[in-house]
């Protein structure tokens, strides 16, 4: 298992941040690892969404390896069900690995905290793997991490 936790503090009201992250297909704006996205269920973020997502499975520039995954939103807690913190989770699952993203906001004193916490695990014999996916994937979370603070106007948060 490869698991990335990262947590920002932004400016941003609590409702903008969380249609920024709730919404998959702005993670193409943010999150380098992501080429693409198309949503092919639904008409904007929410409970029951989906969308077909390009990554990079090659964290190597020069060689240019794409997956397509496709993703469910799972749990969708919007600002207006007056439930906190407000939560997504989308999760893409395949006969090679799970992904699964959780992203939370929190009101925060000056604005709000988002918590991105992405689990990537690789199914069946392919587990034997999961130490070169950790390492990977650690970068892979950072630069989508910078991505992410930039996108919110924000600063890390040490957990």
């Amino acid at each position: 298992m490869a698991r990335y936790v990262a947590r920002v503090h932004t400016p941003m009201a609590i409702a903008e941040a969380f249609a920024l992250v709730s919404d998959m297909r702005t993670f193409e704006d943010w999150d380098p690892g992501v080429r693409s996205v198309d949503q092919v269920v639904g008409d904007g973020p929410g409970l029951g969404a989906e969308y077909e997502v390009r990554v990079a499975a090659s964290p190597v520039p020069a060689v240019p390896i794409d997956l397509t995954l496709h993703y469910v939103t799972e749990r969708c807690e919007a600002p207006d069900s007056r439930n906190e913190p407000h939560t997504v989770l989308l999760v893409a699952r395949s006969l090679l690995f799970s992904s699964v993203d959780l992203l939370t906001v929190s009101s925060a004193p000056g604005g709000c905290v988002v918590v991105y916490d992405a689990d990537l695990r690789l199914n069946g014999p392919l587990r034997m793997g999961d130490l070169g996916l950790r390492v990977a994937f650690s970068w892979i979370g950072a630069h989508a991490e910078a991505g992410l603070r930039t996108a919110l106007d924000g600063t890390s948060v040490p957990a």
